[in-house]
């Protein structure tokens, strides 16, 4: 398989989290692509021009990660990171969309900041922060309910949080959000999230 992927996406890194921790890190091939910069590779498997992207040993192209987590979910026999029915898995998947929300906002308001100052909207930036902040309240009052579990919907709340640590460093989260902290704390032990902390793309 082939990933293209980006050291600063949190997306990228929730699919390699999932990929470490299914076993299947080692089959992947992975392509550093600059998704801003018009890449040939890239544009030809995905017409957005976004990372992850995910080309499956027999030519098959998925995206986004949610897609891809899935896809490696179904590669193997053991302990499913998505359930396979009930309740348990629109839990599952819905705490994944509301962490992949919460990270659409932060990087939707760390590309408004990155703007020339003339063109910035300070209301289309307070309105992705306050949704970063509701679902921050929320995901603290769930935290104690989630124990040791592992499924993507805690794998993609670790990689949310990491993301915030890693653009918004100056805007601290943790103090109002305790159970959350102790929780992140704990996540942070894993190698798949040891190892996959967000970076700068190199120049």
């Amino acid at each position: 398989m082939k990933l293209y992927f980006s050291t600063s996406s949190p997306f990228v890194r929730k699919v390699n989290v999932c990929a470490i921790e299914l076993g299947l890190d080692k089959k992947i091939e992975r392509i550093l692509t600059n998704p801003w910069v018009d890449n040939a590779g890239l544009l030809a498997d995905n017409p957005l021009s976004k990372v992850p992207t995910l080309v499956t040993d027999d030519g098959m192209v998925i995206y986004d990660s949610p897609v891809i987590c899935e896809y490696l979910d179904s590669l193997h026999n053991g302990d499913k990171l998505i359930p396979a029915s009930g309740r348990e898995r629109w839990e599952v998947l819905r705490l994944q969309a509301l962490a992949d929300g919460l990270t659409e906002a932060a990087v939707l308001r760390f590309l408004e900041r990155s703007r020339d100052v003339t063109l910035r909207s300070a209301d289309f930036e307070a309105k992705q922060k306050a949704a970063v902040q509701r679902a921050l309240t929320y995901l603290e009052q769930q935290a104690l309910g989630w124990g040791e579990s592992l499924n993507v919907g805690v794998v993609a709340v670790a990689c949310a949080l990491g993301y915030l640590d890693f653009r918004f460093a100056d805007e601290p989260w943790r103090e109002a959000c305790p159970a959350l902290t102790g929780w992140f704390g704990k996540m942070m032990q894993r190698d798949s999230l040891a190892t996959t902390l967000p970076k700068p793309m190199p120049a």
